[in-house]
Parts: C-alpha cells; structure tokens; sequence
C-alpha cells in the first residue's frame, strides 16, 4: 500500500481515492522518506507528511505502530535512519529551541513542586528569571492551576499533572508543540478542558502533532494519519477519514448479543460486528440491505431482534475496520474453563455497598453510596479524579474499612478479607499489576500461586494469556520491555487465570490501542456471560458504552445511575452541531456568552448544548454568530455523548456547590 500521505488507499467498499491534497511549500513540518531501524527491526519504514502552520494534527495508530519513535525524532532527541524532518525549515535537532515536546513516559519530577518544575524547565532552555516567571504564571492561569504553584507535582490529580506538562512544554514559547499520548488515565472533564487549551494554542499559530489512542479524541483534530507497522496509509479530516470507508453503522438491540455478534461477524455482507452494552455496532455497505440481512440472518439463529436503528459511523468504527484489513486480528483462543460457577438465584448480587462511607479525619471521601452489581453484568464507575471511585473500590474489595455502611461481596458481607473470598475475586490494579523486572511467564506464575490456580492447569492458562495477548512465544520477554497497552493483555490474563467469580477492573485498557480495546472487551463480555460480576472504572467514556449499567461520581456522592441509553435519555435539552467558516473564532464567541461547558470544539464542528428546541437554538446562535461575521454553513441536531452527558451532570453538582476536591 502507499504510503504517501496526501491520497488515500482506496478501501475496501469505495471505487476511487480521495482527490490529493494540495500542501504549501512552507509547511511547518516537512518528512520525506523518514525511516529509523534499531538494528533488523524497521520501526518507521519511509513515512512523508506535511503539517501546515497552526494545524491540530492526530496520528493514530495500534501499539507498536512507530509513533512514539517518529515523536522522537521530530523532538530531535533521536536521529533517523535515513530522510528528512524538517521543522520550519530547520533539521529537527536544530529546531529543538522552538520546538515543545510533552512525551508520553516522563514529563515531571514528582518531588519538585509545580513552580519548580516550571523552573527547572525554564533553565534548562536558558531563560530568564523573568521570562520564566511571566510565562508560568501566565500559564497556570491559563489552565486554572496559578494557586497550586507551591504544590508538589506528585500530589497533583492526572489531569492536573498533564496541566503542568503541558506548561513546562510552553514555557519555552514553542512554535510547534509534539504531545504523545498526553492525556492517558485523564479524566473526561479534564481532557476537555486540555482539548480547549489546544484549540487556543492553535489559534494563535503555534501547531500541534497529537498521539492519541482515544478516537473521540482525534475527532478534533484537523487532520489525522493512520500509522500502521512503520507506515502512513491514510490521512485526512476525521469526516473524510468516516465517510471514505463507504460504510453505515445499524444499532441493533436484540437477545442474546453475544452470540449474535459471532453470527454477525462472521456473515458475508457485514463488514463487522461489535458489542457495545445493550446493542452491536453492525457495519454495512447499504444500510437497507445490511438491515435486511441482519434480520433474516438473526432470526435464522433463532435470535429475537427488538430494533436496528441507522446511524452515522464513528471514527472509532471507521479505524478499527481499516486495521482489521490492514492486520490480522488478535482472536483470542477460548478461555480454558476448569470449572463452572455455582448456580444462584436470579438477581444475586456479586457487589454491594449499602449506605457505604469514608471519612480521611475531616475529609468525607465517600457519602453513604448504594450500588448493586449482579453476577453477569458489566458495571461501569466514572467520575473525575477525585470523585471517590478508587476509595470505593478498595472498601468493596475489603482492602479498606469502611468509616460506615456495609460491603458485601462475593456472598460475604462480614470480613471480606477472608482466603475463601480472596480465591473468588480477580483484581486488575491501574498502577501496579505486574513487576517489571520479572520475565512474563514468572510474572504469570507468579500470580498463579498467589490466586492458588492448580499446578495441573497452569501451562494451558498460561498459553491462553500469551495468546490472547498475541505474545505467543515471547514468554521469556522481560515484562518491562512491553509497551503499556500489551502490559496491560498480560495483566488482565493474570487477574482472570484462576476463574474468579466477581472481578475488578480499574482502568484496564488506558493507553491501549482501539483494536486492542476491542479484543479486551470481548472477552471481558465473556466472562460476563458466564456470569461473573465485573466492576470496570474507565475514563474513556466511549468504552463506557460497553458496561450494562454505569454509576457515576461526584465528590463522593453516587449522583446518577442506569444503562448508557437511560443516562443518554435523561438529559434535558438537546446538542446542536454547528459548521462555521471560523470555529475558533465561533467557539471563543459563544464561550463568553454560555456556560463554557456547553460550548466544544470538534475540528471544524462546534457541539453545544442548548436548552431551547433546535430550530430556535440553531437560529438563535446563527444570529449570534452572525453579527461578528462568522457565518454558519450546516446545522444539525446530533445525539447526546456519554461525555456531554458526563460533563453536564458533574457541571451541574458543580453549581450546587459539589466538586471532587483538587
């Protein structure tokens, strides 16, 4: 396949290419024939792009892809093979004096406080005390953080800490920003307020290279390239990217979703078939004869199809179908079952917290929850950091004390710390899991003894795990050479080899790429299927889609429950997308006039949530616009997000006074 940036491969369902696009000769970034081996492996195989000038440019692409080590190289901290990167008509590493890089790994040093990291930085690119004191605190400002300047770094919340790398990446002024993966394990609200900077930067010319594994997050970008074993296969806007697959996406809801999205997938004339909660995502060509298919072949199966709704497709389902003909899938081998989960009685409950709290001295960190989660369902814990998720989850899981109310898991409601207890739950920890300093095959025996899995069936399960994690024979593979998204395959093998009845998942695929994500999900659907209780705290809202029921945290206070459609349906108001021939402009506008929240900024679309019916709210702010000649070009109603719908709940306990601490 080319890999010439500017024209698309044609795909599989389109006859023709995008027509090439036409680039100025003093783009910011100029590649050409970049390549970079470390020594047989070829990591960038001969990559060309062109970023323009003041551009928010994504590129996306599976674990082990090349972008971190084309970040590098565009950084200037790492030579290339062969080619060129030029940065505003400098080589890359002579262009380091106006070029900010936030890389994904390190970025502070947590025993310095957020003032003097910015210092340190500052110094360290040979500025004055002046300069660095104007510029980080203007920043601080800008990002809502100037009264945490004698904090330390380590105290800060994730979102905070992506805040002020981003600050020490400015201080120097840069006139192109690289950000790889910079928002991993961040809140929604947080994300979006990052997101918001960025659109600023770019409007004041400085342009942007983004890494991201979050596909709503490439949505609002200008551009996106696909970067696939070393390769660029396609680039353009997210809309272009969506609609020259030539696929419709049908919401199906049905019974038996589990073994309707097998069928599905495995049916000629569906392109694919992904379980998303209460309904499959089944992508098709012609959404009259794919809705037709689907029936007829679902019914066939003796499968009961409730409703199959036509929808616009998502960036998500656009980039997973490419890769799935880019790549062979990592199709998991079935799990070993050794044994079968007693019967219980229907609605049994697998976790329970009964007017559950915590208290830190003066600090409520938890507010008498209830939640109910039963054996066979997903659950899903959002909140912002600080919301009280990971207090919670370590209440249920008996690895804290309640200050008050009651726990109940796995049938227990005494002492949750009992080895019978123990022996029935799986525990897939977001900051530690595995010890890096241990091949991968000791760590999975390792985990195997402490969860007592019998001798006699520990080779198969190991198998199982490097398998599902496509690290078939890479056992002796010390853990901490894996990149994080394959770290976390082996991580969530080794929380589930001994056949745990009620699991918890914190933040299982953060930093994991989409196709990953997908795999992951299936089999967290199969062990739900079995009938195991699963408790899943995620930050990526599109994942969220996947849980049967979602809880949703502020400031302690368990504010809103039910499936993602009833949270969905919930919701006052509708979201309003607008198309400008400015939207900077348009968002800066309607920011100084609305709650901020309400107003996001997509690429060249702008959401915003409006009380009003929609004709009255397209022309309400049509007019606004209007009178600053920024006019509008298309205006439709689309469905809310789980993130609006995130956002808006924790703006609203906001205003009643109820934040998660910072």
């Amino acid at each position: 396949m080319s890999t010439n940036q500017n024209t698309f491969a044609p795909p599989v369902n389109s006859a023709a290419p995008l027509p090439v696009s036409t680039y100025s000769s003093d783009a910011a970034i100029h590649v050409s024939a970049l390549r970079k081996s470390y020594g047989a492996i070829e990591a960038v195989r001969g990559i060309d792009l062109d970023v323009q000038r003041g551009e928010i440019f994504g590129l996306i692409g599976p674990d082990g892809a090349g972008k971190t080590s084309t970040f590098q190289i565009l950084g200037g901290v790492m030579p290339a093979t062969s080619g060129e990167a030029i940065m505003l008509g400098r080589s890359a590493r002579d262009a380091r004096s106006y070029v900010g890089y936030l890389t994904q790994v390190f970025s502070l040093y947590h025993d310095l406080t957020v003032a003097e990291n910015l210092r340190y930085v500052g110094e360290l690119r040979r500025l004055s005390d002046k300069e660095i004191e104007s510029r980080g605190n203007r920043y601080l400002r800008m990002f809502g953080m100037d009264r945490f300047g004698d904090r330390l770094a380590g105290k800060l919340s994730g979102g905070m800490k992506q805040k002020l790398s981003l600050a020490c990446a400015l201080i120097i002024e840069p006139k192109i920003l690289l950000l790889d993966e910079p928002t991993t394990g961040v809140d929604p609200v947080s994300r979006r307020e990052f997101w918001d900077a960025l659109a600023d930067l770019s409007s004041q010319g400085i342009t942007i290279v983004i890494a991201t594994p979050y596909l709503d997050e490439a949505e609002r970008c200008t551009r996106v390239a696909l970067m696939h074993e070393g390769q660029i296969h396609q680039t353009g806007t997210p809309r272009e990217l969506r609609d020259h697959l030539g696929l419709k996406r049908l919401i199906v809801r049905a019974e038996s979703l589990s073994r309707a999205e097998d069928i599905l997938d495995e049916t000629k004339g569906i392109d694919d078939a992904q379980r998303f909660g209460d309904h499959l995502d089944v992508m098709v060509t012609d959404a009259d004869a794919g809705e037709k298919l689907t029936r007829e072949t679902l019914q066939h199966a003796g499968i009961n199809v409730e409703e199959i709704k036509v929808a616009s497709p998502t960036l998500e389902n656009s980039f997973v179908a490419m890769l799935r003909h880019l790549e062979d899938e990592v199709r998991a081998s079935p799990f070993p079952v050794k044994r079968q989960f007693r019967d219980r009685a229907e609605g049994a409950i697998a976790i329970g917290a009964r007017n559950l709290s915590k208290s830190f001295g003066n600090f409520d960190a938890v507010k008498s929850i209830n939640l109910e989660v039963k054996y066979g369902e997903i659950y899903g814990l959002l909140g912002a950091n600080g919301a009280g998720k990971t207090t919670t989850i370590k209440m249920l899981c008996g690895l804290l004390e309640p200050t008050g109310g009651e726990a109940e898991l796995a049938g227990e409601t005494g002492s949750l710390r009992s080895s019978d207890v123990r022996q029935r739950v799986g525990y897939m920890s977001q900051k530690f899991s595995l010890y890096d300093d241990l091949t991968i095959e000791e760590n999975l025996d390792f985990f195997a003894g402490v969860y007592r899995v019998p001798l006699a069936e520990r080779a198969e399960k190991k198998r199982w795990v490097l398998s599902s994690s496509g690290l078939q024979g890479r056992g002796k593979q010390m853990t901490g050479s894996l990149p994080g998204g394959w770290k976390q395959r082996v991580a969530f093998g080794a929380a589930v080899m001994h056949e745990p009845s009620v699991l918890f998942l914190d933040e299982p695929t953060s930093g994991v790429d989409p196709l990953a994500r997908r795999a992951f999900w299936k089999m967290i659907n199969s062990f739900a299927d079995r009938g195991m209780g699963i408790l899943v705290t995620t930050h990526y809202l599109e994942e969220a889609e996947q849980c049967n029921r979602l809880g949703l945290m502020v400031a302690g206070d368990l504010v809103a429950q039910g499936s993602p459609s009833e949270l969905k349906a919930q919701q006052k108001g509708h979201v309003v997308e607008f198309v400008t021939d400015a939207p900077q402009r348009a968002n800066n506008l309607l920011k100084t006039e609305m709650e901020s929240w309400r107003v996001s900024l997509f690429g060249d679309r702008l959401h915003v949530i409006m009380d009003e019916e929609t004709d009255a709210a397209i022309k309400h702010v049509s007019d606004r616009l209007a009178r600053d000649s920024v006019q509008v070009t298309r205006a439709n109603k689309v469905p809310y997000s789980l993130e609006d719908v995130f956002i808006a709940i924790v703006e609203k306990m906001r205003r009643e006074g109820k934040s998660a601490e910072e």
